[in-house]
């Protein structure tokens, strides 16, 4: 198979939901899953699209309490396609469906480089004959309205008429996720259909409480002229475009159905359904589609060029695929965050998390205008943040845990168990670290560019704001003789509170802590850094009291960070709880993955257990070289050798279940700079985690975009040792035997295409010819100065 393509073979229902995923289509503005053109959604098929950003808010009876929801919304279906058939003066057939008919034969092909998914199949029908159906769809890369289905019809044995049914369907709802069934999921009101003859219907709605308005438009016409009967139907909330066609041997009937796709939050038009309408009618044909949009990803992939042998360089590359469809150029233009799980499907409600901790720090040296769009859309949200803080208490700014249109709290409340049927409280909005992941973006996007502009003025005033939240939050305890952050949930997830504990938190997180300080240290930097008539201006902007910096910088050096039996704590009072016994478990359970729904449903809590989701502790190892995790350390009078960070990996490597993807991806890296053999399985495992779905059917509800995207920031800088600070790009490889040859192409401030590439033990750094300065390059053993037009070969130590 080509390293450029995914290919399924055969028909299985019970794949489509993990296929649809993995085959959906985007352009970063909307994208639409890999269904089957000719099913609406069921129990098999879900062709969800969904453009970014477009939230609805709902309320739901939930456990007999009143729920409020915010979903990334499933809009009209645009992809409905089907057909039937009839010989000459017999009567119609059914209408076509894969779970229905005989397939003689099937296949799905994914082509990464063209951005295209192609079917193709044959079935033959009892008294009329086998039809071969060939079909190719596209959502433009380069107008990021338009989206084409190109099907072609062959007789291979018979004469007689086909009938085509085109159309656009409003009868949607959220229903994606299963776990999700009891929440409102009617988000579109207001359905319009019309039709605009000889070829084009519309379909116009609106989001019920978010009042966006939405329009789609379909041209369908028959791409060689053809002559066909045609009616249309303008249903309540389907418009309906019906062709008659007669076909025969070496007669193929190819039907083209190109589509636009506005809504009310787009720039540069007056109304939605005009915009459709005139987009759809001015549109080329669907050959003249796919040359501009196959030459649109030929760019994007010279921007974000990566080779890597073997699986794992299809994989990557499928990953890279991904996080481009969600987060295209066209993101620059958009008020969106990052979907936590792409525009592939409605799991997590389409919010944004922290996930775009592993996602920002890849596009920074691809596609830095994203990454600081990403930033303006927290930036956008900064004062609803400073609300929420000021609400219980607290000084600075509080980001949600989970963020949707305005930057409200989206964490839900309540959750199911779908393993017990219970709904449960939800705690996880106390995950502030969430605070940090913003903050670490922000600093890592301007070291990457040199965007002193951006730093100076919005990026200063989330940092600050954030440093100010941590330095409000942390309390000062006479006894230990240090501040301490208490009621918060870390990475982990699985620990919400202490057992028995009548108020949910936990008490001084170590990634929380260490991750605070940081955060302090970086903006009390900054400070110090910038000219006094911008320090000036940012104090009042923000209202910073000088006053307050000496606390900060008390705080950042008197941190309390737990420790026990020689290893960092998860947590204080992480050693109180019992150990599990993890063999007995795994021996009850084919996957103890989530680890948290199975003790639940025995009438236990995880609370109880030395076990944890995923990487907590060692994210510091992900975050942070060793160098600065040492420097962190020594800052709070702690002393964290090669030794103790060992045992701690060795630590909670034992009381890992996994039950997020990115915990492989973490624990790779961390095993990897720790040169260990064990780290390729981990990194295999994040790989593998959306095209294996080793989360048990969670794929299939749209990919992991924060796992797709930390596999190729842990080539970029993971395996690399990729630092960019002090205006250099600062190396310091890892050895990782599986993956000892790969090279990528990164933009660093004003160098395009500047070439990375490891093989036989020699770090090879291409600076293509320009007017930009040389590059500083600094090993651990040397710098060194790569001007425009030259190559510089690094050997590297052989252990």
């Amino acid at each position: 198979m080509s390293e450029w393509t995914w290919q399924y073979e055969g028909y299985d229902p019970a794949a489509e939901r993990l296929r649809e995923s993995l085959c959906t289509l985007g352009n970063g503005y909307f994208a639409t899953r890999g269904a089957a053109p000719e099913c609406r959604a069921g129990l098999v098929h879900y062709p969800g699209t969904y453009v970014a950003g477009c939230y609805n808010r709902l309320e739901s009876t939930v456990a007999g309490r009143q729920v409020v929801n915010e979903d990334l919304v499933n809009l009209p279906n645009w992809l409905l396609l089907r057909f039937r058939l009839r010989t000459a003066g017999g009567a119609w057939r059914p209408w076509f469906s894969p779970d229905t008919h005989a397939l003689l034969d099937y296949r799905v092909t994914l082509d990464l480089r063209r951005a295209t998914l192609t079917r193709a199949f044959r079935h033959r029908v009892d008294e009329v004959g086998v039809l071969d159906v060939a079909q190719i769809r596209l959502v433009h890369v380069g107008d990021p309205h338009l989206a084409a289905l190109r099907t072609v019809f062959t007789a291979e044995d018979w004469s007689g008429e086909i009938e085509i049914e085109s159309c656009l369907d409003g009868e949607v709802i959220n229903g994606n996720v299963h776990r999700y069934r009891s929440l409102n999921g009617r988000h579109v009101t207001r359905v319009r259909t019309g039709t605009q003859e000889p070829d084009t219907v519309w379909l116009s709605c609106h989001t019920s409480r978010s009042d966006i308005s939405v329009a789609m438009a379909a041209r369908t016409v028959l791409a060689d002229g053809s002559a066909a009967s045609s009616t249309f139907r303008a249903a309540r909330r389907r418009a309906v475009h019906r062709l008659v066609v007669p076909v025969a041997p070496g007669r193929p009937v190819a039907v083209e159905k190109t589509v636009t796709l506005h809504t009310s939050r787009d720039t540069a038009i007056s109304d939605p359904l005009e915009a459709a309408l005139d987009r759809v009618s001015t549109a080329s044909d669907f050959s003249s589609l796919l040359d501009s949009h196959s030459a649109g990803w030929e760019r994007l992939w010279r921007r974000a060029e990566i080779r890597v042998p073997g699986q794992a360089g299809r994989i990557l590359r499928l990953h890279l695929f991904h996080v481009l469809q969600t987060l295209s150029p066209h993101t620059a233009d958009l008020d969106v965050g990052v979907p936590a799980r792409g525009l592939h499907g409605e799991a997590y409600r389409g919010h944004v998390f922290w996930d775009e901790l592993f996602v920002l720090p890849y596009l920074n040296l691809h596609f830095p205008e994203v990454s600081r769009a990403l930033l303006n859309y927290r930036y956008r949200r900064l004062p609803r943040a400073c609300r929420a803080a000021a609400a219980i208490g607290r000084a600075g700014a509080m980001y949600p845990w989970q963020s949707g249109s305005d930057g409200r709290e989206e964490t839900q409340e309540w959750h199911l168990n779908p393993r017990s049927g219970r709904w449960l409280p939800d705690h996880s909005r106390l995950q502030h670290h969430v605070d940090s992941a913003i903050a670490y973006n922000v600093w890592q996007y301007c070291e990457a560019t040199g965007d002193t502009e951006f730093l100076h003025t919005k990026g200063a005033e989330m940092l600050l704001q954030i440093a100010r939240f941590w330095a409000d939050l942390a309390v000062f305890d006479p006894d230990a003789g240090r501040y301490r952050i208490r009621g918060v949930v870390g990475p982990d997830e699985y620990h919400d509170s202490y057992p028995d504990a009548d108020r949910p938190g936990l008490d001084d997180n170590a990634y929380t802590n260490v991750t605070a300080v940081w955060t302090l240290t970086r903006a009390l930097d900054l400070l110090r850094r910038l000219p006094a008539w911008r320090r000036e201006e940012l104090f009042d902007r923000v209202r910073l009291e000088a006053g307050e910096l000496p606390k900060w910088d008390e705080i950042s050096r008197r941190m309390l960070v737990p420790f026990h039996q020689g290893v960092i704590s998860q947590f204080e009072g992480y050693d109180d709880l019992a150990e599990l016994d993890w063999d007995a478990y795994r021996a009850r359970y084919d996957s103890i993955r989530r680890l948290d729904r199975i003790l639940e449903a025995e009438g236990d809590t995880v609370n109880r257990y030395k076990a944890s989701k995923q990487a907590d502790v060692l994210m510091l190892g992900y975050l942070f070289s060793p160098a600065e995790l040492g420097d962190l350390f020594r800052r709070l009078g702690y002393d964290l050798d090669d030794e103790i960070w060992r045992r701690t990996v060795d630590y909670y490597l034992q009381r890992t279940s996994h039950g997020s993807t990115l915990s492989g991806l973490v624990h790779g890296l961390v095993l990897a700079r720790a040169r260990r053999t064990e780290a390729w399985s981990y990194v295999q495992e994040a790989l593998e985690a959306d095209i294996a779905d080793i989360q048990g059917g969670t794929t299939g509800e749209g990919i992991h975009l924060g796992a797709m995207a930390g596999t190729l920031d842990l080539v970029q800088r993971g395996l690399t040792g990729l630092q960019t600070r002090e205006d250099a790009l600062w190396l310091d490889p890892v050895p990782l035997p599986a993956l000892s040859e790969y090279g990528f192409s990164l933009r660093y401030r004003g160098h395009w295409g500047v070439g990375v590439r490891r093989r036989r033990g020699q770090l090879e750094i291409v600076v293509p010819d320009s007017e930009e300065s040389p590059i500083r390059v600094v090993l651990a053993d040397r710098a060194v100065s790569v001007a425009p037009g030259e190559t510089c070969t690094l050997e590297l130590p052989t252990s």
